[in-house]
């Protein structure tokens, strides 16, 4: 889906990007009861975006939640973009204990969380990345690692339940065959051609199989679910890089080139 849709066509709609952020609450208001002044929370702002700030204002029922206790700042930051993300299309498929789920881009931030929450959720899970990322997703829990560079996990004769496609570099009509009748095919990061494609695909292929795309909604109780993963040590926040402020362009360019592992961190 073009970014300029959302961020303004001519110049962008909200001047203060960043839609996820870990800090400490500075004030209430009168009627808040969750929160308590020197909380220490974690959240998304969603599509309200603003988090690259010292400040943000934030609603007591929006996607927010305590911090773990075990996990700084840095690392709380980054769990509930990917983790939001993986979790509103991985609940969309209803996985089973024993159902096998590939995720392509098994490296990045929603791929990291994706193969984590697919192993909470029973599923035996086969990651797809590159080469220099094999370590890192073997680390995840990921019970087979596919090097794109490699092998092509089309062509290999494996069909899986579920495909997560969460970096939009996977041909729709590539993964058909890898398909179980019934499966499921979660395109999270689809522009409006993918999503196109999956229409049709779903609307025509023999396999009788589900396409998920589109945008995601997330609640607080999303956010407090991430939180007793990462508590019961089934969920791991992962870092490339960690930028100040001043070095947001250095930051984006980066995370741009897409070969970054997991998340990069703003630190104010």
């Amino acid at each position: 889906m073009p970014f300029d849709y959302f961020f303004g066509l001519f110049k962008p709609k909200t001047s203060i990007l960043g839609s996820v952020f870990s800090g400490e609450i500075e004030s209430i208001g009168s009627s808040v009861q969750r929160f308590k002044v020197g909380d220490q929370v974690f959240g998304h702002t969603d599509m309200s975006f603003g988090t690259y700030a010292n400040y943000k204002c934030f609603p007591e029922n929006g996607s927010i939640a305590l911090k773990p206790k075990t996990i700084s700042h840095q690392e709380a930051a980054v769990i509930p973009f990917g983790g939001t993300t993986a979790l509103h299309f991985l609940k969309k498929t209803s996985i089973q204990k024993g159902q096998k789920v590939l995720v392509f881009g098994a490296s990045g931030a929603v791929g990291t969380a994706a193969v984590q929450l697919a192993k909470h959720f029973g599923a035996n899970v086969t990651g797809v990345c590159s080469t220099a990322n094999v370590d890192l997703v073997k680390s995840l829990g990921a019970d087979k690692v596919i090097d794109y560079t490699k092998e092509d996990f089309t062509k290999n004769g494996q069909t899986y339940d579920v495909i997560f496609d969460s970096v939009n570099k996977m041909p729709v009509s590539d993964s058909l065959q890898s398909l179980k009748i019934y499966g499921t095919l979660i395109l999270s990061a689809a522009g409006f051609s993918e999503m196109a494609q999956g229409t049709w695909v779903s609307i025509t292929s023999s396999k009788k199989i589900k396409v998920i795309a589109g945008m995601i909604n997330h609640t607080a109780d999303d956010i407090n679910f991430l939180k007793t993963l990462i508590e019961l040590g089934e969920l791991k926040p992962i870092i490339d890089k960690t930028y100040s402020l001043e070095q947001m362009v250095e930051a984006h360019t980066y995370v741009e080139k897409g070969h970054k592992k997991g998340n990069v961190v703003i630190s104010l």
